[in-house]
């Protein structure tokens, strides 16, 4: 069994092609162009969404406008998403594509990096520190997220219901959705995902779906946010297929990283 980032997206001779690579043994898919994240999540089993009800969701695409991995907006200029996402694209050829709901328009902004902070000591998905933020080029004029309280372990108590949101597949190898899409999928304990992944760490990681699988990230989500009403919970990571029983997704666990994207995401003043 391997496990494998939620964008699993490699560039290769300018083609946007999935990427299968093997992290390690009974961890979940997540999205990358390393090939130590091959894990690949997407919105299984959800529904459409709209920007109004969640501005600060936003995507990642190449200089070509190929989408490759979510984010959320933490701040007027800057945006978090997964260190693999960040690893994945060359700073000066990732966009951050805020406002469009669906990606077949041109609505909303399309903004440059000038900056890229990874959580230090990250290495792989599986590993944790799975979390970067990204500075942009201008202004967002989009509503940020909120961050949860380091202490406020309520937001992470099993079985409270939060919200994925992401452009990625609507299977596992399926198509990619052309729209923002998300679902709702419970706080799995700690104690239950260490049982579900050997590699789990309840310090920087928090799982999230169903027993019976069928709902959850895929394919072009990582990055992306898990939401408890508007507050940021988690970034999605990787995970065992999609949607797959007893599996649920893994995400970066924010309370854990609060300090650093407050410290990354402020504006800077010249």
């Amino acid at each position: 069994m391997s496990v494998k980032s939620r964008r699993s997206l490699l560039l290769v001779s300018g083609a946007l092609l999935a990427a299968a690579a093997v992290v390690v043994p009974v961890v979940v898919g997540t999205a990358s162009a390393d090939p130590a994240s091959a894990n690949q999540p997407r919105i299984v089993g959800g529904n459409q969404a709209s920007l109004s009800d969640h501005p600060y969701a936003v995507y990642l695409t190449d200089a070509s406008g190929n989408q490759f991995c979510g984010a959320v907006i933490v701040s007027s200029t800057a945006v978090a998403t997964a260190a693999h996402c960040a690893k994945a694209v060359d700073r000066k050829d990732v966009r951050v594509v805020a406002g469009r709901e669906d990606k077949r328009t041109d609505e909303g902004q399309v903004l440059g990096v000038s900056k890229v902070w990874i959580s230090k000591g990250y290495s792989e998905p599986t590993q944790g520190g799975d979390i970067a933020v990204l500075t942009v080029r201008g202004q967002l004029d989009y509503r940020p997220a909120k961050l949860p309280e380091s202490a406020d372990a309520r937001l992470y108590s099993e079985g409270t219901k939060a919200t994925v949101l992401g452009w990625g597949r609507v299977a596992d190898g399926g198509a990619r959705s052309d729209y923002l899409r998300s679902a709702q999928v419970p706080v799995v304990s700690d104690t239950e995902c260490r049982t579900d992944y050997d590699v789990y760490d309840p310090r920087s990681m928090v799982c999230a779906g169903y027993a019976d699988g069928g709902i959850d990230a895929c394919q072009g989500d990582s990055g992306g946010p898990l939401v408890v009403g508007d507050t940021l919970i988690g970034i999605v990571s990787f995970g065992d297929g999609c949607g797959k029983a007893g599996k649920p997704g893994v995400y970066t666990r924010v309370s854990a990283y609060v300090d650093d994207i407050q410290a990354q995401a402020k504006p800077r003043i010249f």
